[in-house]
């Protein structure tokens, strides 16, 4: 039986959850998906100047887990910059216990 997965905590809700490169429609682009775990730990990482312990900290999760996040994260984003793929950022169902 897998480990259960433990319990994020997310304290950003994004507005707009598609960024797609100008004057190309969405139906010719590649999508590149960010998990909101992602988002909220570039966000933490890159907008709040967190530490990584302390992003850990405030997403209720480990350290490597957290660096293992942020990691991805960068990796979707530069692929979507450097290729011009459009972002979508998946946000959870309103009623999930995120």
């Amino acid at each position: 039986m897998p480990r259960p997965r433990l319990c994020r905590r997310i304290r950003f809700n994004p507005n707009v959850t598609y960024f797609k490169p100008q004057g190309i429609p969405m139906t010719s682009l590649e999508v590149v998906e960010l998990t909101i775990e992602e988002i909220e730990a570039y966000r933490l990482s890159y907008v709040k100047n967190m530490e990584q312990n302390d992003g850990a900290k405030e997403m209720n999760t480990s350290q490597s887990t957290y660096q293992r996040i942020l990691s991805s994260a960068n990796k979707k984003i530069a692929d979507a910059l450097i290729n011009g793929k459009a972002i979508k950022i998946m946000c959870p169902r309103q009623d999930s216990n995120l």
